[in-house]
């Protein structure tokens, strides 16, 4: 299969196509045919190793992990032993950044509780850039910060990728959101 790879800290000169061999799942893991992936902050700071203390995440002279990737939508195309919520020719996506990375290839193994089934009715496009803003915007607004109805809400860089599904969230509970962000941003904003 093909993946891209990385061997050393740089910017995009630092990537390279190569072809590698097809993972096969674990026990516990299904075998993903990857339709789509994004790209976030998580893998920028891996392909740069910066800031610096993304190198103790990542590895300290050059990347443990050689084929990057977080946010994936794609097709299950094998299913590992153990495995009894997922079958051969599931939509899934899904957030690999705690399953070992590899979304930006053809083929990636990975746990079935870190995937979920694709809704109908979304692209592979659109699923793949929702898992780990999605996460972090439920994470901050729901699972710490408690959000209710009523409430009043500052979302800081309410533009970004966690931004944007934060203030979708933040309106489904009902609460006065002031959005902040670059003044570019402002009519997408006032959109949403």
């Amino acid at each position: 299969m093909k993946a891209i790879v990385i061997e050393r800290y740089g910017t995009d000169e630092a990537l390279g196509l190569k072809e590698v061999p097809t993972p096969r799942p674990k026990t516990g893991e299904v075998l993903v045919r990857v339709l789509a992936a994004s790209v976030n902050d998580w893998d920028w700071a891996m392909i740069q190793g910066s800031p610096f203390t993304a190198r103790l995440l990542y590895g300290l002279l050059r990347p443990r992990v050689k084929i990057p990737g977080c946010d994936i939508a794609g097709r299950v195309e094998a299913v590992g032993n153990g495995v009894e919520t997922l079958r051969t020719g599931d939509e899934v996506y899904g957030d690999l950044c705690q399953a070992g990375f590899g979304a930006f290839a053809e083929y990636v193994c990975a746990p079935a509780g870190a995937l979920g089934r694709k809704p109908a009715g979304m692209t592979f496009e659109q699923a793949a850039a929702i898992p780990q803003a999605g996460m972090l915007a439920v994470q901050g607004l729901v699972d710490v910060g408690g959000i209710c109805a009523g409430q009043k809400v500052l979302l800081n860089g309410a533009g970004g990728g966690v931004g944007t599904i934060a203030l979708q969230l933040a309106k489904l509970y009902e609460v006065e959101v002031t959005a902040v962000d670059k003044e570019g941003k402002l009519e997408m904003l006032r959109t949403m």
